[in-house]
């Protein structure tokens, strides 16, 4: 590596920023279109237990990324926490890679995916959008918030302010016209023999917990860009619960009450629910103004998505741990990386989106979530020298659950998913040895220094 200082990134986000960008990913199409994806799973209102059950591995899950971004407040995240947890001179380069080689696979599937969505909403304005005309429409998506995002970062955390509050008005709104047209008797009529604990009932909300999960993802987006936070010690862990109680409080009371309102034998059927329920309350005017609405808050995740993903490949080739050309940045931005991605999800929006959320879901807990859990412990217990300015609450009983629950809808997305997993990450180690002995990196660096004379 050459001696010139490497490439930074400026300090300029706060805790309203941080907690705005959690929030805008998490609060895009994904509740807006998943409601009968997960009724369908369990056939009833019951397959609202999936979201309960979400909102605890959420939860435990959050205090995991708390207790890792305070401690390690750099941008690129999971990169730091598992080269450092596993060894950042040895097993930790290949973890941290695999990290890297994922994100670059999964950051355009989670895109991808809100595109999709937000074509299928666009349908509600244009009934007669051909199927190829909806795949034009998620390209261009895509391609917008990759402009967008083609800029510094104190432009980028203004805008996303102004993005946050668009979206929690749409999201405000959609439940403020649920509980005023509620009836509890929608939400209680389960079909028969809903709560028998039989393999089908387990399987079901596997599934829908794991629905439930990709509405829920995005409570760590700032531990992306940690090293443009400010006071990162204390806003990392704050912006992770904070994000995580007002969407999970928002999410139940959404869902609740929307099945309040539309029958679940009929909202199930639905693919614009939120159009759906508008238009039978207020009219074709108003629910068309609520998907304008959507459509917006979808925009708005994705623009979020985008900005948190793309920094990560970014540290790692600033550190000499990734591809080179990656790194590459001006203006105080990571061009080549926002650029890549962004392309990237264009082509991904080409696919289906039930194929997108299970592949998205099986390649995070795979490489990423169920790893990052053990890293807590690993660095509780062999790095002493790292300060943890916050430690997660009732530890190692919030990790256990953590990792249980990733293991639990895991074993529910499908074996096709899980091999799909297994053959990324064995592509991923293949690629990390062929740069490892290129770069003399471990496990190749003993035999270099060996060989010398």
């Amino acid at each position: 590596m050459s001696g010139s200082p490497a490439p930074h990134l400026r300090r300029e986000l706060g805790l309203f920023e941080a907690i705005s960008a959690n929030m805008l990913e998490m609060i895009g199409v994904g509740p807006f279109l998943t409601i009968p994806l997960i009724l369908s799973t369990m056939s009833g209102p019951q397959a609202m237990l999936g979201w309960l059950l979400g909102a605890i591995v959420a939860i435990c899950d959050g205090l995991v990324w708390a207790e890792l971004g305070a401690a390690m407040p750099g941008t690129g995240g999971p990169y730091r926490y598992l080269s450092e947890a596993y060894g950042p001179r040895r097993l930790g380069r290949l973890m941290s890679f695999l990290f890297i080689w994922e994100t670059i696979f999964l950051a355009p599937l989670s895109i991808g995916a809100g595109a999709v969505g937000f074509a299928q909403y666009t349908k509600f304005l244009w009934p007669h959008m051909a199927a190829w005309q909806g795949k034009a429409v998620a390209v261009a998506v895509c391609l917008a918030i990759t402009f967008m995002l083609y800029r510094d970062i104190r432009s980028v955390g203004r805008l996303s302010i102004v993005l946050w509050v668009v979206v929690i008005f749409t999201a405000l709104a959609v439940t403020a016209a649920g509980l005023l047209n509620f009836q509890v008797r929608r939400v209680f009529d389960f079909p028969p023999d809903a709560f028998v604990l039989s393999k089908q009932f387990f399987v079901g909300l596997g599934g829908a917990t794991l629905l439930a999960m990709y509405d829920y993802g995005g409570y760590n987006n700032a531990c992306f860009f940690a090293g443009e936070v400010r006071q990162p010690e204390r806003v990392i862990p704050r912006s992770i619960l904070i994000s995580i109680a007002l969407v999970a409080t928002l999410y139940l009371t959404m869902n609740m009450t929307i099945i309040g309102v539309i029958p679940w034998r009929e909202a199930m059927h639905s693919t614009f629910i939120v159009s759906d329920l508008m238009q039978r309350l207020y009219g074709s005017t108003v629910a068309q103004v609520m998907t304008g609405l959507i459509l917006f808050t979808t925009f708005a995740s994705l623009f979020a998505v985008l900005l948190g993903y793309s920094r990560v490949p970014y540290a790692a080739a600033t550190d000499g741990r990734f591809f080179r050309i990656f790194g590459r940045q001006t203006k105080n931005f990571p061009y080549f990386s926002v650029a890549f991605i962004g392309i990237s999800s264009a082509f991904a929006s080409l696919l289906d989106l039930s194929d997108l959320i299970t592949a998205l879901i099986v390649i995070q807990v795979l490489v990423q979530f169920m790893a990052q859990v053990v890293a807590v412990t690993l660095i509780r217990r062999n790095r002493p020298d790292i300060h943890r300015p916050f430690q997660m609450w009732l530890y190692p009983v919030t990790s256990i659950i953590a990792l249980a629950g990733w293991g639990f809808i895991l074993a529910a997305s499908g074996l096709k998913f899980i091999l799909w997993g297994f053959a990324l990450a064995a592509v991923g180690v293949g690629a990390y040895l062929w740069r490892a002995r290129v770069e003399h990196e471990w496990p190749f660096e003993r035999a270099q220094v060996e060989a010398a004379p």
